[in-house]
């Protein structure tokens, strides 16, 4: 559907992805309006398409974010913690910091967003797209927004537990250690090979799997639908 939504401005892309029903939640849609893909895709921002943005990692398309948001948005309220493994470019990152604040103040009800990034380069790619508008300034000042070079294969057991874990590459499989960080109740977004031992049932490609952990510390796991992610794997030699 990438040549029915495709914009020439941000607004015009998400109203598009609106129209086409890849966005139903408003909620998602206003926070993804309040976010200018402008300063996280180099080229063509506008177009709901994926981008290499260097270093082997991809800007996925936007009605892929938009769907990521969807899944994960019982879990992304004001004063919600967040884990966005594979964080790349710095935009999903922003949107989702625009559903856990109030509003994008120091005295809002803020929750927190942890990027977390394999390549230092990326890291810093990431800061530098969100101080490039005010409202990102804002974010990364005030931490609500907050970037890390680490192995995503591991999460980030220090800011653990989170309410919501978004993995923004092809895990080889489940890793027990993102599930243990989730709080109960949690979710996490997460696409995975189905080569991996999870999930050789299925056959080949990859596939999103919604996983969550329930209030009494049970874990319910639903494959969702195939999807085409970058891996999730060691930082390039």
């Amino acid at each position: 559907m990438a040549w029915h939504c495709t914009g020439a401005t941000n607004n015009e892309l998400i109203e598009n992805l609106s129209r086409e029903g890849l966005i139903k939640n408003e909620k998602v849609k206003k926070a993804m309006m309040a976010v200018d893909r402008a300063h996280y895709a180099p080229s063509r921002p506008y177009s709901d398409s994926p981008q290499p943005i260097g270093h082997g990692a991809t800007i996925s398309a936007p009605h892929m974010h938009g769907h990521a948001c969807e899944y994960l948005i019982n879990h992304l309220k004001p004063g919600s913690r967040v884990l966005d493994i594979g964080s790349g470019s710095g935009y999903l990152t922003h949107v989702i910091a625009k559903l856990v604040v109030d509003s994008p103040s120091r005295n809002g009800t803020n929750g927190q967003v942890i990027g977390v990034d394999h390549i230092q380069e990326l890291v810093d790619l990431a800061r530098n797209n969100m101080n490039k508008s005010e409202d990102g300034r804002e974010l990364l000042e005030t931490g609500v927004v907050k970037f890390i070079k680490a192995d995503g294969r591991r999460g980030w057991p220090e800011g653990a537990p989170y309410d919501a874990i978004h993995v923004g590459a092809a895990a080889q499989e489940l890793h027990p250690l993102l599930v243990e960080q989730l709080r109960a109740p949690g979710r996490m977004f997460i696409p995975v090979n189905a080569e991996g031992s999870m999930t050789s049932a299925f056959g080949g490609g990859q596939y999103i799997w919604v996983v969550d952990k329930k209030e009494d510390g049970s874990i319910q796991k639903d494959k969702v639908f195939q999807v085409s992610y970058v891996p999730l794997t060691d930082a390039p030699k």
